[in-house]
């Protein structure tokens, strides 16, 4: 088997991590809820896991990190407690429904929303962004990365548009987390939301959000805390005002442990392999009769994805001959990006995404581009 399917989740996680979870079901209680041994090494757990995240961000301290079960919840939280009635957003076509229908939701609500189109290669078109504010602009909310095409957003001057103007800066950073050095201060980010399960090789149902110290965000979820228990209101203090009841400690350790990881191998070695590893598939491919690729490859940095379509052929029926004739595993069809794929042209036909790790190898790429060559030459 040969898996390329890393931009929805990682398969081949370093062995420390499933270790920290298992270690962590035999021996961790439920952190803030006694000072007993197996409680008190819940805690050391978690905040280890913080610093870990903190450090990788280059957050102001372990405070600022909070936890959530994936980045759709993060993104829910950050979005529903920042954004209320007669708000207005800026937001871009490139975004995932975890930004999006949580947008759409406050729009029936009485925010307002403006979307930063795109060119023919899905590049963001920056020179447009004074031309959507308004006087009631709140905040703007992008992608790091789009996880159809993988082209990736320059932060840089969103952060310099908001901040222009006053705005609010969240990023949704599922795609670019462990993958791309994010620093959250150099960038002047608000809130930062992540998923575990992706480029920061923890299990599936783990994730959350960096918070700029001083944003208050009205939690999601309210309820116990380990604390103040007495009070009517949930906790104000981060990261309790975030993460009402008891948090997946288990999954916590083993995000940490892939979190260290990735700390210890730097973020910068393993983008360049990653890199290396798209770029050679693209190369393989990039020429081949009736391939269509989409994203602007001539761009230095990307996410690790290359998408694809074969002439009229049915992304779904492609992906399905990868796996089923060639062992190989790809996603298809509409990627939770409806805005983008409309931009595209490939509403009906959806696009096949390849998605690339450093657990990937090049003989791997090489079988991948030959199976591709392959079916575009029975088209």
């Amino acid at each position: 088997m040969i898996y390329l399917d890393n931009a929805a989740t990682t398969l081949h996680k370093p062995p420390q991590v499933g270790q920290a979870m298992l270690e962590a079901l035999q021996t961790a209680g439920n952190p803030g809820r006694g000072a007993h041994e197996p409680t008190l090494h819940a805690a050391r757990l978690v905040y280890g896991t913080r610093e870990a995240l903190a450090e990788l961000f280059h957050a102001e301290s372990p405070a600022c990190i909070a936890f959530a079960s994936n980045a759709t919840q993060a993104l829910n939280t950050a979005i529903n407690g920042l954004i209320g009635p007669g708000d207005h957003v800026i937001t871009t076509v490139c975004e995932h429904n975890s930004v999006l229908r949580p947008l759409y939701r406050l729009r029936q609500q009485g925010a307002e929303l403006s979307f930063l189109g795109v060119d023919a290669r899905g590049v963001l078109q920056y020179d447009q962004l004074e031309t959507l504010l308004r006087p009631n602009t709140k905040a703007i909310v992008v992608t790091h990365a789009s996880n159809v095409t993988g082209n990736r957003t320059d932060l840089a001057r969103v952060s310099t548009f908001a901040k222009r103007h006053g705005l609010l800066f969240i990023v949704d950073a599922a795609q670019t987390a462990g993958v791309h050095s994010i620093d959250v201060q150099a960038l002047g980010m608000d809130v930062l939301c992540f998923t575990g399960h992706k480029g920061l090789l923890g299990p599936q149902g783990t994730g959350g959000f960096y918070v700029r110290p001083g944003l208050r965000i009205a939690p999601l979820v309210v309820g116990g805390s380990g604390v103040h228990s007495f009070d009517e209101n949930h906790p104000a203090e981060m990261p309790t005002a975030l993460e009402a009841g008891t948090l997946n400690v288990p999954g916590i350790a083993g995000l940490g442990a892939g979190v260290r990881w990735i700390l210890e191998q730097g973020v910068e070695l393993l983008h360049a392999r990653e890199t290396a590893l798209a770029c050679l598939f693209y190369e393989q491919v990039r020429s081949l009769p009736d391939v269509t690729l989409y994203g602007d490859f001539a761009a230095q940095e990307r996410a690790p994805i290359v998408s694809l379509n074969l002439a009229g052929e049915d992304s779904a029926r492609v992906a399905d001959i990868l796996w089923e004739d060639y062992g190989i595993c790809v996603r298809a069809g509409a990627h939770c990006a409806p805005l983008m794929h409309k931009v595209l042209w490939t509403v009906e036909q959806g696009v096949v995404r390849f998605s690339f790790s450093h657990t990937n190898t090049e003989q791997e790429v090489l079988q991948a581009a030959a199976a591709v060559r392959q079916l575009a030459q029975e088209e």
